[in-house]
């Protein structure tokens, strides 16, 4: 006897196997995006830090002003030290100037010859005076030529002058101060 089915069986579907093109399209896609978001975190990553080191940058070269600043008013006030030391200097160099060089003035001058004027300025210098003779008045500018505080000694002037009746030369020299 024949036997007939009739009711329907269900049979699974054998499930057709994916194209190999889309697994690779999707695993390279998948791939894909994960590198890329790797990529856009780390480069993230490093921009931020690279924006901390550049604040923190900003930060030392604001304080690295301040220092020069404090080392460019330290040598101001250096230099300017050093200009007072060096003038305080020079004028205690040049304090006996004046006292040695009226010394020699003095002690060159012969007996019978005295200044009425003396001025004196930086280096250079010029005296007026009288004296009884010539011979006294050459005698003085040779004994000032022999002084090694005084240079270039240059007798301008040599005259005869009456005062109250008594003849007398009067004189000018100049003379520049070795220092």
């Amino acid at each position: 006897m024949i036997r007939v089915n009739l009711l329907a069986v269900k049979r699974k579907k054998k499930a057709k196997p994916l194209p190999t093109f889309v697994v690779s399209t999707t695993l390279t896609t998948v791939l894909s995006v994960c590198v890329l978001a790797y990529l856009v975190f780390h480069s993230n990553a490093k921009l931020q830090a690279t924006k901390g080191r550049f604040e923190a940058n900003k930060i030392k070269i604001e304080e690295l002003k301040a220092k020069i600043k404090d080392v460019e008013n330290y040598d101001k006030l250096n230099k300017t030290l050093d200009e007072k030391n060096k003038i305080i200097e020079q004028l205690r160099k040049n304090q006996n100037l004046p006292v040695m060089m009226l010394d020699e003035l003095d002690k060159s001058l012969p007996r019978g010859a005295w200044l009425t004027s003396l001025s004196a300025s930086d280096s250079t210098g010029a005296m007026e005076g009288y004296a009884f003779t010539n011979a006294d008045v050459v005698s003085y500018v040779e004994g000032l030529k022999i002084s090694k505080l005084l240079a270039d000694i240059y007798l301008q002037e040599s005259k005869e002058a009456e005062i109250d009746k008594i003849p007398l030369y009067q004189f000018r020299v100049t003379f520049k101060v070795v220092s």
